[in-house]
């Protein structure tokens, strides 16, 4: 039986059957009356796969840490330098921030000018930075570190197994994320007249949506996911043979007599029947007026634009989304890549926020970055090495936008939270930075509890962005 418990949750991951969950209305337990899903919120992650660098993308702008900076990073800003275009990493070229209470002094904070669109939501009150968060077992100092006196989460510093640990809070191989988790108190509590589209993917199946009763729905940039057999029958037949091959598809599962044949035909069925609502409302909905940058991630959030557009036509009160950028793990050319993927990142992200205030969400859709980890302050020649705790951005219209929360540790080495080579071993866990998205979700404690076991072995408040 644990098998065929397996066997539903890969098949909830494919293109054809993508959601065990998508039953989770039926089996789901009594609702848990302290959660609350009244209204319509929406939760959007945006993974930065690689290792979005912290150091170059929250940079120091007071003179006395820029030439702390400079100093250690010499050879990456030599780079910078030598582009055709002139070096974007001048102190005078960032984009200062001017947070509203957070004080750290006289250090100062800027982005780099491809992240604008960023800074622009920063400035206005939209979007926060949260600095330093990271996966942690315990509160953790250099001390700690160095000494062995502390658990340390698994096989750090491994891109696989750190994502599964972002998303899971386990190396890879684990099987339940806290977005997933976060779904399952949401539907339990009685949101989503569908459950299929509770969680939406536009990256490809993703532990982080993966929860016991939920899991991915897998859209494309385009929209409803495309089925490779029914399109190529299409494609290379006519339209009764196309009809055939569906039919194949979602011929009666319960004349099965084999356990898991029967499973994969309803699976199948369900999909299909969940593609036909969703393009059957895409095909109905109100043009989005918003211009996307035409870039990977300004794709995919086009798509989870126009899925939220039609929320009420598929009975969604709760969702949580999951998009991706990859290309973060620059142990050469840093000053030759990083520079465009911030570009998308800034971009993307002020477009998203752009259109969900067209759509008049802008306060119920919360954006949030993600990413395996943070890079070393110190340099490779051209490039950086994998860290550990980094700098994230929180967007939205319930975001207490403009300041920078947590900590961001100075640009020298050897500090307290020092793990070697400028890796900063995080000051905010996990837990901490997803509990106040969670509490804005609508979940109650014990739903947070479940959906996030390792909080209770910190004691310093999470921060408070929303």
């Amino acid at each position: 039986m644990q098998r065929r418990r397996d066997f539903l949750k890969t098949m909830a991951a494919t293109p054809l059957a993508m959601s065990a969950g998508s039953m989770a209305n039926m089996f789901a337990a009594a609702p848990a009356c302290a959660t609350d899903v009244s209204g319509y919120k929406a939760l959007v992650c945006v993974f930065l796969f690689g290792g979005m660098d912290c150091h170059d993308t929250v940079l120091p702008v007071d003179a006395s840490s820029y030439s702390s900076l400079a100093q250690i990073r010499s050879p990456l800003l030599q780079s910078y330098a030598a582009l055709a275009g002139g070096t974007s990493r001048d102190r005078s070229s960032l984009l200062a921030l001017n947070p509203a209470t957070a004080d750290f002094g006289a250090r100062r904070f800027g982005l780099p000018p491809e992240m604008a669109g960023l800074h622009a939501l920063f400035e206005q009150g939209d979007a926060a930075i949260v600095g330093n968060v990271g996966p942690l077992l315990a509160p953790t100092t250099a001390a700690d570190y160095f000494q062995g006196t502390v658990d340390l989460p698994a096989r750090l510093f491994s891109h696989n197994d750190q994502q599964s640990t972002w998303m899971s809070f386990g190396p890879e191989g684990s099987q339940l994320g806290w977005g997933g988790l976060f779904g399952d108190a949401a539907v339990q509590a009685g949101a989503n007249a569908e459950g299929i589209f509770s969680q939406v993917s536009v990256a490809g199946n993703s532990v982080f949506l993966t929860g016991n009763a939920v899991s991915a729905y897998q859209i494309s940039p385009e929209g409803v996911p495309s089925i490779g057999l029914i399109d190529a029958a299409g494609d290379r037949f006519n339209a009764t043979a196309q009809a055939r091959v569906r039919d194949h598809f979602i011929v009666a599962g319960d004349q099965r007599v084999n356990l898991f044949e029967r499973d994969l035909v309803n699976l199948s069925r369900i999909s299909l029947d969940a593609n036909d609502l969703l393009d059957t409302a895409l095909q109905s909905r109100s043009t989005l007026n918003t211009a996307f940058p035409a870039s990977p991630l300004g794709g995919q959030l086009r798509a989870v634009a126009q899925t939220i557009s039609v929320r009420q036509s598929l009975g969604a009160s709760r969702q949580v989304f999951f998009v991706a950028l990859g290309g973060f793990d620059t142990h050469s050319a840093q000053a030759n890549d990083l520079p465009g993927l911030q570009q998308d990142v800034g971009d993307s992200i002020a477009a998203f926020f752009a259109a969900t205030q067209e759509l008049g969400v802008a306060q119920d859709v919360t954006t949030f970055t993600a990413a395996d980890f943070g890079r070393t302050l110190t340099v490779n020649g051209d490039g950086t090495d994998h860290g550990w705790g980094s700098h994230h951005f929180v967007v939205g219209g319930a975001v207490k936008g403009g300041d920078i929360y947590g900590d961001i540790p100075p640009p020298v080495l050897g500090h307290s939270q020092d793990a070697g080579n400028g890796r900063l071993i995080p000051t905010t866990s996990v837990e901490q930075f997803a509990y106040p998205l969670g509490r804005w979700f609508g979940l109650s404690e014990a739903s947070l509890t479940t959906a996030l076991p390792g909080l209770a072995r910190f004691s310093a408040a999470p921060p408070a962005f929303i």
